[in-house]
């Protein structure tokens, strides 16, 4: 079998004892983001993406040994495993490849080719192969086939005894490994997707319109082409298919199978050969193509939307203030909820600035007190419905007061998921749905990645065909994606919701929990050992989770760090060395830049720590995300219908895809700017160019308010 570290090693270019170290500590449970960061030594300062590169291609390989067991196994016990076959299943390195080899001794339902083995046919079969080699024919086909007539075996005629030994030979073919191999690298290579709308939606209707007549090489098929088709596929819209050359095929086939020159043995192979290719071969290989199309397009639309998803919860944080959230409507009013500076709700009250005077009136004397009465810093407006005339009131009753608190626009995505899930309602069972997402809306504000964590990924809205994809390989990277940036950014012990806690390294659900209610019972935690008194967390997860854990204000400085606890002895030697109090771990990096690193390295800590231990004491306690910035919307551009070509706008970035960025310019659907509109300057791909959550001046190129299309470009346009 596979030499499965070796392998690795050679394919993901690293070191034997990288693989060999890395896969021992995954094995140990360690998750990634600990390795990564408090393991280096370990595994010569592999970073998250290598790792989990690592890890994925470890466990495809590994489901491919033990598949190949599988196989190995039943064609032994059928008595047909060769040395040569034996020999090309364990060198498999393609699930494809290998169920290619297993398929002629797969079991099978009952085909053509089983029923006329049943009727004895399998030696004219055998006869007619050897006399496509060198055998010659010394009776006409016919002949040799009356002798299978049979009416005990159902074999009425010379013809009839024929088809059927076509029927097994056709079989045979089309379970030859290297021919099916050969036929779909053709179609992955030559093939054309081709689609059509259906009669039923006349021109001009539907979303799919570019692929009414549409056309397009397998090969070069972008991802969300190939999604969009899959989609109108589904929505029953439109079909698709690929198109390639048969001949080719057919040709290609007679050349590998067809030995003889003798005209009628020919002539039977031929038409034989067309049988297998058109029945058993060609529905099954288009098939695959597609679904290795698909997978690939599945596994690019995923890393966009990783890529998506790690920008936004890594936005930003307005940061922990007093905050108004406003949740807008005009009929059923607005929500307004006051949350403090640690996120608790305080307030909620609902106000109707979109109906009579005297209603707006009373709204704004409402806001003005809630204002005044909780010392509010932020404002969280929530970017749905009679979100821009909701901006507008406001900014009119901030001209009124003295003390002007930071007005934004938040996106809600989600947030009605949020009010109505099982979270929100252990969180706050009394109140309403509508209180509840105003809530989320200036949490978000605050700070987006503790509030979002609490949201299905796939709600949030930063993805394209999140729905079409693979599902299961797309919960896997988004939580991926969420324990990474968790981990990244660290998480405040005494403050932290247990959806957040659950995303730290080593803990899981239930010791989140065990976290919030030992808080609960005894207050704030003090220092970060205290975690081995939490139920069910025991050395292991302390050691997976407490340099990711952060105590403000605690007995010892150094846990509210990224060192780890492990490291606490080397810090308080080199502080010694360098009669620095602990308490003023501040000082030490400046001091230990003079000072000789090597001198403190010892068989766990090496170079890499020390290095990243002098960087965190330069910062401690610095949460790592960007400068807060928000976008200001165009005062009298509400409506999609305001918009005028050549109009120049402030917007942010809401969603990132492999074609272009979607921008939020304040009226309530999105634009677009494509890929050839987001710089003056050739660009392959959009992610090299903008993020979510970057705010951007874009300028108006087309409007169509019936199809609700928004076209925008960035060209020339100062940023």
């Amino acid at each position: 079998m596979l030499n499965i570290p070796q392998l690795l090693a050679t394919e993901l270019e690293l070191k034997p004892y990288q693989v060999q170290n890395a896969l021992e500590l995954l094995a140990e449970g360690a998750t990634i983001p600990f390795i990564a960061r408090y393991r280096k030594e370990r595994t010569g300062e592999m970073n998250e993406v290598q790792l989990r590169d690592l890890a994925d291609r470890y466990t495809y390989l590994t489901e491919l040994e033990e598949r190949k067991a599988v196989i190995l196994k039943a064609i032994a016990e059928q008595d047909k495993l060769t040395d040569e076959l034996e020999a090309k299943i364990v060198a498999c390195l393609q699930k494809t490849e290998l169920e290619d080899l297993y398929l002629p001794y797969r079991p099978k339902r009952r085909t053509r080719a089983t029923i006329a083995r049943e009727k004895g046919l399998q030696p004219l079969a055998d006869l007619i192969k050897s006399l496509n080699g060198k055998n010659p024919l010394t009776a006409s086909l016919e002949d040799e086939a009356a002798k299978y007539v049979s009416e005990t075996n159902g074999v009425s005629s010379a013809d009839e005894a024929l088809k059927g030994a076509a029927d097994i030979l056709a079989e045979e073919v089309a379970e030859k490994a290297d021919l099916r191999a050969y036929i779909r690298d053709y179609l992955l290579e030559d093939g054309v997707f081709v689609s059509r709308i259906k009669d039923d939606y006349p021109e001009g209707t539907t979303k799919f319109e570019m692929y009414r007549n549409y056309q397009n090489k397998v090969k070069n098929i972008a991802p969300h082409n190939l999604l969009a088709l899959c989609r109108g596929e589904t929505e029953g819209i439109l079909s698709f298919d690929i198109a390639y050359e048969e001949d080719l095929i057919l040709s290609y086939l007679e050349s590998q199978e067809i030995k003889t020159k003798v005209r009628v043995i020919r002539d039977f192979y031929q038409a034989m050969l067309k049988d297998a290719f058109n029945r058993l071969m060609k529905n099954s290989l288009i098939s695959e193509v597609i679904a290795e199309k698909k997978a690939y397009a599945d596994i690019e639309s995923i890393k966009t939307f990783e890529i998506n998803l790690r920008e936004l919860l890594l936005s930003a944080p307005a940061g922990m203030k007093p905050t108004m959230a406003i949740d807008p409507g005009f009929r059923t009013g607005c929500k307004v909820a006051i949350i403090d500076q640690t996120g608790k709700f305080l307030e909620y009250q609902a106000i109707f600035p979109h109906q009579a005077a005297e209603q707006r009136t009373k709204a704004a004397q409402t806001v003005k007190n809630l204002l005044e009465k909780y010392q509010v810093e932020l404002i969280a407006i929530g970017n749905g419905t009679a979100s821009r005339e909701t901006d507008e009131f406001v900014s009119q009753v901030l001209q009124a007061i003295d003390r002007k608190p930071t007005k934004v626009m938040v996106n809600e995505s989600g947030a009605s998921i949020y009010s109505a899930s099982k979270v929100a309602q252990e969180e706050f069972p009394d109140l309403d749905l509508t209180v509840r997402g105003a809530i989320s809306i200036g949490r978000r504000l605050q700070d987006p990645l503790a509030e979002l964590v609490k949201i299905d990924p796939k709600s949030i809205g930063v993805g394209q065909y999140q729905h079409d994809v693979d599902q299961k390989l797309l919960k896997k990277k988004l939580d991926e994606t969420v324990e990474s940036c968790v981990n990244y950014v660290g998480v405040d012990l005494n403050t932290a919701s247990k959806e957040l806690l659950t995303f730290v390294s080593g803990i899981t659900p239930a010791v989140a929990n065990n976290i919030v209610a030992y808080r609960n019972q005894n207050g704030a935690f003090k220092n970060r050992r205290q975690l081995l008194k939490v139920p069910k967390l025991g050395p292991k997860a302390f050691e997976q989770a407490a340099g990711f854990l952060r105590i403000r204000g605690g007995e010892n400085p150094l846990d509210n760090t990224a060192v780890h606890p492990e490291s606490y002895a080397v810090v308080e030697a080199i502080a010694s060395d360098l009669n620095v109090p602990l308490n003023q771990v501040t000082q030490i990096a400046e001091k230990l830049k003079k000072a000789n690193l090597k001198k403190y390295v010892t068989d766990s800590v090496g170079e890499p720590t020390l290095r990243d231990i002098l960087s965190e004491l330069e910062k401690p306690g610095r949460d790592p995300r960007a400068e807060f910035k928000y976008a200001t919307f165009k005062e009298g551009i509400k409506e999609i219908t305001d918009l005028q070509e050549g109009m120049e706008l402030e917007g942010i970035i809401t969603n990132v895809a492999n074609f272009g960025a979607f921008v939020d310019i304040g009226v309530h659907q999105d634009g677009l700017v494509h890929i050839s509109q987001l710089a003056d300057r050739f660009v392959d791909d959009p992610k090299k160019i903008v993020k979510v959550g970057q705010v951007v001046k874009v300028r108006v190129l087309e409007v169509n308010a019936k199809l609700k299309r928004i076209s925008l470009s960035m060209k020339a346009v100062k940023q």
